[in-house]
């Protein structure tokens, strides 16, 4: 049996198509006049689907201008995240932040899928529960239970660097494009995927793996095949999950859309400082909620010097280190701990933000172009998946970007702000021009004449650092690099202060805390307001 429709959630549209058109086949071309979805004529298909799918766990969030930045006081006098106007697109976000056992179901399947060939993979998939050891305080316990103990499951993860947050959202869009095809009639469960023969969403769309198909879809071109597999241009895959951008992320924390003096007038009355309205960590009586709640701490954070819970018999946020995810009140997009409770990872790499280095229409910093790997024996094929079944990327050259407009490279992350036009060596008539994309004021790898000069004296690169005010490959001096991230939002550890959606902070990609943790986001296709 070959399918023919994909998503029974969506048969009150073909209802109206077939109301409207009489069949599928009958609706015309207004470029040619030709049917689509007619054998006779070619066959070209037109999908009937206008509306994205929502995947698992996630919030719509309607997009919109807003003036992106910090509400606060600047108490570090860092003019860090300068307030300015950008507009986001709509989006999905998670309702939650990642949970513990949302993550062990990771570590399950990695386990299962590639322990047998390739064990480092696990391994460097968990997260770091060392993290939680302190030298002047006694968090053994937590080591030892808080990523498998039951008790902790609906408790967010932590310990979970930027590079392993991401690899999460990957794993997550191929378990949920699979568990749609599934459901879909396209393909049986196959439990007994190992190594490089398991469901890829890329791979899949490129032809390289076909997973335990049961049905095909009917295939207009050619009436006398068997069918064809799912395509992209059917709808049926949903975007890729990935984190937020920082301008997403903070958008859907400030939920600005209940602050209009009337619904739809586009008049905000008053910024947010938190992601509630009012000045106060507590809930007060103009917030609309019951009696018995009028005092209670908004979000789980350190109340003051040594107060991380309150008093025994009146526990003000009720956690010593983190809570469950559900445990606080959500803000108007019905998104949950926004604040407090763990620091959550987003895209950008971390620069100081002012007016000048930002888009104003979905702003981010971190743009590294790539391209898919094609077969060296022809240019015009994909190469095979690599050693775990997922298709091989690389970079962009400079010999392919050299004629474009747009980007003249393949990595963005210093546009404007550590690459050499942003530096004092910039020289319009340095002839030199190996050195456009180095990474001038924040990065290793730096070349040019003061490295140069250190080669040319044989001093050794261990030596480098104890020169003064060298910048060198071996010694930096900034702390902002490249591999920096930015993460938001405030944790169980901070004050008050973080818990502002402009507040924003910096680690290494691959390094961890035990308050920081992260939850996905998914591009919205289509119209920008969900029916």
């Amino acid at each position: 049996m070959i399918i023919m429709r994909y998503n029974f959630k969506l048969l009150s549209l073909l209802i109206v198509g077939v109301a409207l058109f009489g069949s599928c086949k009958k609706h015309a071309s207004n470029s040619t006049g030709w049917n689509y979805n007619d054998e006779k004529n070619g066959g070209f298909e037109y999908v009937y689907n206008d509306e994205q799918e929502t995947g698992p766990g996630l919030v719509f969030i309607e997009g919109g201008t807003f003036s992106m930045g910090r509400v606060e006081q600047d108490v570090l006098y860092d003019w860090n995240n300068v307030p300015r106007r950008i507009t986001v697109s709509s989006f999905y976000l998670d309702q939650y932040e990642i949970r513990n056992v949302d993550y062990r179901e990771y570590l399950f399947w990695i386990r299962r899928v590639f322990y047998e060939s390739f064990p480092e993979v696990y391994y460097r998939t968990l997260p770091d529960t060392l993290v939680w050891r302190s030298k002047l305080g006694y968090n053994e316990p937590y080591v030892e239970s808080y990523l498998r103990h039951p008790a902790y499951q609906e408790y967010p993860v932590v310990g979970v660097s930027w590079t392993q947050a991401t690899d999460f959202c990957k794993w997550r869009t191929d378990r949920v494009n699979e568990m749609i095809m599934v459901r879909e009639g396209l393909l049986d469960w196959d439990p007994n995927q190992m190594d490089d023969q398991n469901f890829n969403t890329e791979t899949y769309l490129a032809g390289q793996y076909m997973g335990a198909t049961k049905e095909l879809m009917v295939d207009y071109a050619n009436p006398d095949a068997e069918g064809r597999n799912v395509r992209m241009e059917d709808g049926i895959f949903l975007p890729k999950y990935r984190l937020p951008t920082e301008a997403e992320w903070e958008f859907a924390a400030l939920s600005y859309r209940e602050n209009q003096f009337f619904p739809g007038d586009e008049r905000v009355y008053h910024q947010k400082i938190y992601p509630w309205n009012g000045h106060y960590i507590r809930v007060d009586d103009h917030s609309g909620f019951a009696a018995e709640d009028i005092g209670q701490i908004r979000a789980n954070i350190v109340r003051g010097r040594g107060d991380y819970m309150g008093t025994a018999g009146a526990l003000n946020d009720k956690s010593d280190i983190t809570s469950p995810v559900f445990a606080y009140w959500p803000n108007d997009y019905g998104l949950y701990a926004m604040a407090g409770n763990v620091n959550e990872w987003v895209m950008d790499v971390y620069r100081k933000m002012t007016l000048e280095d930002f888009d104003e229409f979905r702003g981010f910093r971190g743009n590294v172009y790539k391209t898919p790997v094609m077969d060296p024996t022809d240019p015009h094929i994909l190469d095979a998946p690599d050693e775990l079944g997922r298709m091989k990327w690389r970079e962009v050259s400079d010999e392919e970007a050299f004629d474009r407009r747009n980007y003249n490279t393949s990595d963005n992350i210093n546009y404007l702000d550590g690459d050499y036009e942003s530096s004092i060596d910039y020289n319009l008539d340095d002839a030199n021009k190996s050195v456009k994309n180095s990474n001038r004021m924040y990065e290793e790898g730096i070349e040019g004449s003061a490295y140069d000069t250190l080669k040319l004296k044989n001093i050794p690169p261990e030596k480098y650092g104890s020169i003064p005010n060298y910048r060198g490959k071996k010694d930096m001096q900034s702390m902002i690099t490249n591999r920096i991230h930015v993460y938001k939002g405030g944790g169980w550890k901070d004050r008050a202060y973080w818990m502002s959606p402009g507040s924003r902070r910096g680690l290494d990609q691959d390094q961890s805390q035990d308050d920081l943790g992260f939850r996905c986001a998914m591009h919205r296709v289509g119209s920008q307001v969900q029916k």
